[in-house]
């Protein structure tokens, strides 16, 4: 197609820069009819300087570059300026380019005002990268694909019509943080209208504490004063000068003053006229003055009493000013993060009356974190229901848990000089089910010590269907020992098919107790009783053996399975106290008269039978009418609570150290991202 032929003529420049060269290329789009064609007309590439210019400043020299190459070509072409349209990756350098409102340093300010003497804001668009011919001469390309490249044929989609560039006219990106942005500078007019209303307390809201807030008010003061000819200084300074009781105390009473005129200004207003606070004022019961600096106090009923003004008249403080916050923070910290009452009387004995000082102190005292690091309680979730082996009859010791208690001290040996001491222990096997009691002795807190015992109390109560207990270091040796199944509740998996007849072995999580409690509790029973009884048969002086131990014991286990498991009832024709030992030994205390006939062997025999089935029937139907449903109530954690979230951070329970001493955590997805 000819070039004095066509109907339009426009030519695209692009620019884009890097660290190595700047470049900047123009394409001549010539249009007729339906026909168009695109050209290369001029190119150029320098090399980027070696330093001291960050990337914005590269692209806005390829920019400035685009513009010098433009004016080029429409004076070699005779195509006027308006039909140049200018396309940069850089959203920065056309936010310079199009600002309006901004100043810039001198390096920016002198390119970005060429650029706009020979173009307008309006003919420069925005393009990306992978679209940008302009960005191949910044980088090394091999000779061999320059005859193909974007370079020498342009971009495609400006023929195909699919113009990927957004709109122009953009703003600057972070006109606060662009090191070659000049800084905002406001000045301010000040009308002094009364010199009570001078200073507003809406800057208080800044200041984190109530001694920074006055040591600044403090050397505004100085320095106003400075300005009026008050004081030996002049001009803006800063000395010592301000650092002062009387200097600090002025401060304290021109912030008091501020926010008292701006909570109170009916009460103040009040006074001043008629010496005498509304009605419908929530200072009235408080009976408030204005002593003689202005300052609004507490009148109340101490005046007569040998007490200093800040004691008898305390200044009063709106608790919803930040002000009332910061006082009782910088209070709360002197007074070492006590309690409500002793940072509310740390306030008080400081001569300030917070209103509604008691709900602010609760409120700052929850968000304190030290306080919550010392004293907030553990974090726990609503109770669980209860498992399957608690609610689901069945034979005695068939589920059972189990723990170990002790140690005592007992006579292993008598020797000449004296006897030998040794220490035995007691593992208690109690029935998930009947809350039935079997206690064995050990010698020794081992796992060949505890196989031991477990085939003693399953030789006597038969086989156990399943075990659970605590992490103890015996407990986890022995089951490889036992050939017994575990369940890692961490872990989750059961980690082997359980064999018939076999058992199933439940390990509790770490740090968790409180999901001991059926054993933790009877091991507290088992311990009073035996204290009881060392104590009347004289053996807490050195004299316990082995055997008394044992038999001891065993007449605890007997005393635990005969206690009753629900409230005594007052019916006549309920004589049995549901107790474990009614169906473990199936002899209760009383037996009914029908029981004590005389039979002949064979209605014996028959007797006998319905004995043993009647007191299995009595335990089982008083236990699910009395025993199973008193463990239906919730007695503590009955509220569903958040749960920990990840990148929560929360204090690690360490019972081995003291609470100051616990560490610190963060939640985390999975071990390792913490």
């Amino acid at each position: 197609m000819s070039f004095g032929r066509c109907d339009s003529k426009e030519v695209h420049m692009y620019c884009d820069a890097s660290e190595h060269a700047i470049a900047a290329v123009g394409y001549l789009l010539a249009k007729r009819k339906d026909q168009e064609e695109l050209g290369f007309v001029l190119g150029k590439a320098k090399v980027a300087p070696s330093h001291g210019h960050t990337i914005p400043r590269l692209e806005l020299c390829a920019a400035v570059l685009s513009t010098e190459i433009a004016q080029y070509i429409s004076e070699q072409l005779d195509i006027d300026l308006s039909k140049f349209w200018f396309y940069s990756d850089s959203k920065v350098v056309l936010g310079y380019i199009s600002n309006q409102s901004r100043r810039f340093y001198t390096y920016v300010s002198n390119r970005v005002a060429r650029i706009r003497q020979i173009t307008s804001p309006e003919q420069w668009k925005y393009v990306f990268t992978n679209n940008n011919p302009a960005d191949v001469a910044t980088r090394a390309i091999h000779v061999s694909d320059l005859k193909n490249s974007m370079w020498l044929k342009g971009p495609p989609y400006i023929l195909t019509g699919e113009d990927s560039s957004e709109e122009n006219l953009y703003d600057l990106q972070n006109p606060d943080s662009d090191k070659e942005v000049r800084p905002l500078v406001t000045c301010l007019k000040i009308s002094h209208a009364s010199s009570n209303l001078s200073l507003g307390s809406q800057r208080f809201s800044e200041f984190l504490d109530w001694k920074k807030l006055i040591e600044t008010i403090a050397r505004l003061r100085h320095v106003a004063q400075s300005f009026n000819g008050q004081g030996p200084c002049t001009g803006w300074h800063s000395c010592k000068l301000t650092k002062s009781v009387s200097s600090y105390k002025e401060a304290e009473r021109v912030i008091i003053k501020v926010i008292q005129r701006e909570a109170y200004q009916e009460e103040i207003y009040s006074l001043q006229e008629k010496n005498v606070v509304p009605m419908n004022s929530s200072l009235r019961k408080l009976d408030p003055y204005m002593d003689l600096d202005g300052v609004l106090r507490v009148g109340g009923r101490l005046n007569k009493g040998e007490l200093c003004q800040d004691d008898k008249n305390p200044i009063i403080i709106p608790s919803r000013h930040h002000v009332a916050k910061l006082v009782v923070e910088f209070y709360h910290r002197k007074s070492r993060h006590q309690g409500r009452h002793i940072t509310g009387g740390a306030v008080r004995s400081a001569g300030f009356w917070i209103v509604g000082g008691k709900r602010l102190i609760s409120s700052m005292l929850y968000n304190c974190v030290i306080c919550r690091k010392l004293r907030r309680d553990v974090e726990h979730q609503k109770m669980a229901d209860l498992p399957l082996d608690r609610t689901q009859p069945s034979p005695p010791f068939t589920y059972v848990g189990l723990d170990t208690f002790g140690p005592w001290n007992i006579v292993s040996r008598r020797t000449r000089g004296g006897v030998t001491n040794s220490k035995r222990w007691a593992i208690l096997f109690t029935c998930l089910t009947t809350r039935g009691v079997h206690i064995e002795v050990v010698e020794e807190m081992s796992a060949s010590s505890f196989i031991n015992a477990y085939r003693r109390f399953v030789v006597l109560r038969g086989p156990v269907k399943q075990i659970r207990s605590d992490r103890g270091t015996n407990f986890v040796g022995s089951t490889n020992d036992l050939n017994i199944n575990t369940i890692n509740i961490e872990d989750g998996p059961v980690k082997s098919v359980l064999h018939e007849n076999g058992t199933t072995w439940i390990f509790n999580p770490p740090h968790s107790s409180h999901m001991g409690g059926v054993w933790e509790r009877l091991i507290g029973v088992a311990r009073r009783i035996l204290d009881s009884m060392l104590l009347e048969n004289s053996m807490n002086k050195g004299h316990l053996t082995h055997d008394v131990l044992v038999t001891f014991l065993a007449e605890v286990s007997a005393i635990m399975n005969s206690r009753p498991l629900t409230t005594l009832s007052t019916d006549p024709d309920d004589p049995y106290p549901l107790s474990p030992s009614l169906l473990i030994t199936q002899k209760p205390d009383v037996l009914v008269s029908s029981l004590d006939a005389v039979f002949d062997c064979k209605d014996m025999y028959r007797s006998q039978w319905k004995r043993v089935r009647h007191l299995a029937d009595i335990f089982w139907s008083k236990w699910k009418a009395q025993y199973l449903q008193s463990l239906q109530e919730r007695r503590k954690w009955q509220k569903d609570q958040r749960h920990i979230s990840v990148g929560d951070v929360v204090l690690m329970v360490d019972k081995q150290a003291p609470r100051i001493q616990w560490p610190m955590g963060k939640s985390c997805e999975n071990l390792s991202k913490c």
